[in-house]
């Protein structure tokens, strides 16, 4: 499919300081647009243990050496990881969904789920390697970030880039994105491989990033994300 416009995200890692405000102020907003299955918007949230569209990731590790001297040296890192929905090139969700309740709209390439014609199977969620799409295990139906459509129809960028207090965040159309940001650094641990979804993501690596698939580090904090 040739897109329009194609949003996308940019994270800079060395700025992040795992603070969460990003997917607090996203688990917030969900209060305002639960929707029930004709996909009308209604007050309130669901019952939505653990369901996050945006994560903060915490990933360290390191060794410690003794040298023959009895003095140490390390080599210690720990990072942080802000990660939502990258409303991919080539989404996986999309080609997993049996019902095209997921899609991706061609005027800016958003990734959506149609919630009237979802049946609640998850294969989205197991097909995405960034945790993207969940389920709402009231309503039965598969929900996940959707670049805040609503702000933008407003004029303003999704919440989590605007209440990043460090501004590690930003959203745009991927040709204005890579106009002030570059290229990037490419993905990094505990970041899955580009080469899965070409996500529309740009990301700034902090100076101790490990590269994709390293075993020198893990997921600090598994039990929040």
């Amino acid at each position: 499919m040739t897109q329009e416009t194609q949003l996308g995200f940019y994270f800079d890692s060395s700025k992040c300081t795992g603070c969460k405000t990003c997917h607090i102020a996203c688990k917030d907003r969900m209060v305002g647009i639960t929707r029930n299955k004709d996909d009308v918007s209604t007050q309130g949230v669901s019952a939505l243990p653990g369901m996050l569209w945006r994560r903060v990731y915490e990933y360290g590790g390191g060794t410690w050496e003794q040298n023959s001297d009895e003095s140490y040296e390390q080599n210690i890192f720990a990072y942080y990881a802000s990660i939502g929905c990258n409303h991919c090139n080539e989404p996986v969700c999309v080609k997993a969904c049996p019902t095209g309740a997921m899609h991706k709209r061609k005027e800016d390439g958003l990734v959506l789920v149609q919630e009237s014609l979802c049946i609640g199977c998850e294969s989205c969620s197991r097909a995405c390697p960034y945790d993207a799409p969940q389920i709402d295990i009231e309503r039965k139906v598969m929900t996940k970030c959707d670049g805040c459509s609503d702000r933008l129809a407003e004029g303003k960028k999704p919440i989590c880039v605007e209440s990043c207090p460090l501004r590690a965040l930003d959203f745009d159309t991927m040709e204005n994105l890579r106009a002030k940001y570059g290229n990037g650094d490419g993905h990094f641990a505990p970041l899955p491989s580009e080469s899965i979804t070409s996500p529309n993501l740009i990301v700034k690596g902090s100076r101790k990033a490990q590269p994709v698939g390293s075993s020198m580090g893990r997921i600090l904090n598994v039990r929040e994300v």
